[in-house]
């Protein structure tokens, strides 16, 4: 009898709990989940990649040169600056919440977060390495041999293995538990009466066509100019020069809006100095609306809400080299 009424009180608190839990909010933006780490040795080895300088011709380039994970996952500049001192075409996106992307790069090049890291390394205005060069470093550093054997069960490194594992640090770089993400999840206070309002103006403009999903962008191309031509000297094209087809020209992938106080300058060209300046070419350019400054900061008090929590890293200690590791030349 004990035991009945035991069981029956268990199901009435469980019914309770779920009866109380917070419904999320049915809207366009969905909140951030935290990531899952499967293979935890893999992401470690992708994480002193990710820090290594050495995977550069130069020796003082790392993927977190462009991506600064202490800077929103870029460089804050206009365009990045690689090896020699050379000017990149477009502006550094974020790399955070960069999993959750339809495809990499502003024109959608790359299929996943593992071809994408690939290109970087041998870009001759990036890291300047060729791959046979890059995995010859690796292979001449006994510790990253063992790490690589450890994770994939060979000694011999190929570039798969390394762009494997650059991927599986790069899905654990999402940024959960905004404040927005903490409203969508039922917290009325998350947001004040600004905020609120600028979320409901973004809506109800139409920003929520493109910037939607849970990285509130970065799963569709859009061209840049629907209303207005956008005017820029970057002779970036957009996805025609991934398609070929005229039609694509100026398509870029809508980046997404996470953080995106931390990511200035705005655009693939990094033309918009400002949160503001961005809100107000996007309002003209692509929904034909010119939003008063009042407007603007009511949007603009809404993206910061998007902030959420940054990852939080123990900086990796990279293997030292050999005397067989070929040296980096900083100056070639």
């Amino acid at each position: 009898m004990k035991s009945g009424i035991l069981a029956l009180s268990l199901a009435i608190a469980t019914l309770g709990s779920a009866w109380a839990a917070p419904a999320v909010r049915d809207e366009p933006i969905q909140p951030i989940q935290p990531a899952k780490v499967e293979n935890p040795a893999k992401v470690e080895l992708g994480k002193k990649l990710w820090f290594e300088p050495r995977l550069s011709m130069s020796g003082i380039i790392s993927c977190n040169t462009c991506h600064n994970l202490s800077r929103g996952g870029t460089d804050n500049l206009k365009t990045s600056i690689g090896h020699g001192w050379k000017a990149g075409p477009v502006n550094s996106p974020t790399v955070l919440n960069s999993s959750l992307a339809i495809a990499q790069f502003w024109d959608g090049r790359a299929a996943n977060l593992q071809e994408q890291a690939a290109g970087p390394i041998q870009a001759d205005i990036e890291m300047n390495m060729p791959h046979t060069l890059a995995l010859d470093v690796l292979q001449s550093i006994p510790g990253y041999v063992a790490e690589f054997k450890g994770v994939f069960g060979k000694e011999q490194i190929d570039m798969d293995m390394v762009t494997s594992a650059i991927a599986a640090f790069e899905e654990t770089l999402v940024t959960p538990n905004s404040r927005f993400d903490k409203w969508l999840k039922g917290d009325d206070k998350a947001l004040d009466a600004k905020e609120l309002a600028g979320y409901t103006l973004f809506k109800e403009s139409g920003c929520v066509a493109c910037h939607n999903g849970p990285a509130a962008g970065g799963t569709s191309f859009q061209r840049m100019g629907l209303v207005e031509p956008y005017q820029s000297t970057s002779p970036a094209e957009g996805r025609s020069a991934v398609t070929g087809v005229d039609a694509d020209r100026f398509n870029f992938k809508v980046p997404t809006l996470r953080n995106v106080e931390m990511t200035y300058p705005y655009f693939h060209d990094g033309e918009a100095a400002t949160l503001e300046e961005a809100v107000d070419i996007m309002g003209r350019l692509q929904l034909g609306r010119t939003y008063n400054d009042d407007e603007i900061g009511k949007i603009v008090a809404f993206l910061k809400t998007m902030t959420g929590d940054q990852p939080q890293l123990t900086m990796p200690i990279l293997p030292p080299s050999s005397n067989a590791t070929p040296r980096p030349d900083p100056f070639q």
